[in-house]
């Protein structure tokens, strides 16, 4: 446990530069007295390491001390390969940068730990579109990355569902996500912080304007309150259904018994709640609300006086 604070630590200080007992403190999650403890201990080990005292000073590194990152074990060296994917550092021009890094991670591992990294890319492989689709097109996406690495505003042209179909727009890129193969911007602008699908984007241009992320922003919180705001908007309804063990498995209820199963299932809407539900067949009856009964019922009859002839 020691160990790894102490390789903890000097990574601390070789990546942020100089730090203070008491930020050491925090980010190991000690004592100040046993980051003091720890600071001895490195310096007894031969390790290059200085404190300055004043209001201003901290621990540092000597000037131009790397450390080679001996100190992973096998499960940190798995998932740092594992988190690698070629396909997506390739799409935001990184292809090249990441294959480099491999290597020079590879080389500073110790052999036994190298085995296990080869074998992470050997037996796991991340493909995450979906199967029925083509991959969409994001030709901008490289210069998006690079706006949103660099605080620089853009200028978008925009193409959405909703009239104007087309619109230009001042935005300030905060961050990109990947979700379920699809790019999606995190942007903002005149209206507040908007999300933007990436392969919707008809033209950009780069802007030389600077800006600062607002106080408080977290792209991951972000996305994750966007996440259940969507879903609340998605499922306007409920419809009350009966189900057979077969439909019940496909619509993600747990069955009760061997026969049917009731349950109260939310909808989108009655258009698109009509199509999903006719996927099920006979393993499903709708019992409410009565206007998708009755569409799912004239569709039903349609069919049966088509097949009929």
């Amino acid at each position: 446990m020691r160990a790894s604070r102490l390789v903890t630590l000097l990574l601390l200080l070789q990546n942020r530069g100089r730090m203070t007992a008491r930020q050491l403190a925090e980010e190991l999650e000690v004592s100040v007295r046993t980051v003091y403890r720890d600071v001895e201990a490195l310096g007894a080990a031969g390790i290059p390491l200085y404190g300055d005292a004043g209001h201003a000073g901290g621990y540092r590194l000597l000037d131009g001390y790397r450390t080679r990152l001996t100190g992973l074990t096998a499960d940190e060296a798995q998932a740092a390969f594992l988190a690698a994917l070629p396909g997506t550092a390739a799409e935001l021009g990184l292809g090249e940068a990441l294959a480099t890094a491999q290597l020079k991670l590879r080389a500073a591992l110790p052999a036994e730990l190298r085995e296990h990294a080869g074998r992470i890319q050997e037996r796991f492989l991340l493909d995450a579109p979906g199967w029925y689709g083509d991959a969409d097109r994001t030709p901008y996406l490289a210069v998006i990355a690079g706006a949103v690495w660099a605080r620089r505003a853009v200028v978008l042209r925009y193409r959405r569902w909703r009239a104007p179909e087309e619109i230009e727009r001042r935005v300030e890129p905060y961050g990109l996500v990947l979700k379920a193969g699809r790019w999606y911007l995190v942007a903002g602008g005149p209206s507040g912080i908007r999300t933007y699908r990436v392969d919707q984007i008809l033209e950009v241009h780069a802007l030389a304007d600077e800006f600062a992320v607002p106080d408080g922003f977290g792209l991951a919180a972000y996305w994750s309150g966007y996440l259940a705001d969507f879903r609340a908007r998605l499922h306007t309804g409920d419809a009350l259904v009966r189900l057979t063990p077969e439909g019940a498995r496909r619509l993600g209820v747990t069955p009760v018994g061997d026969g049917w199963t009731e349950a109260r299932v939310p909808i989108e809407s009655v258009g698109h709640a009509h199509g999903e539900f006719l996927r099920l067949g006979t393993d499903i009856e709708v019992l409410a609300p009565a206007g998708l009964r009755d569409r799912i019922a004239q569709t039903v009859r349609a069919l049966a006086t088509r097949y009929e002839g």
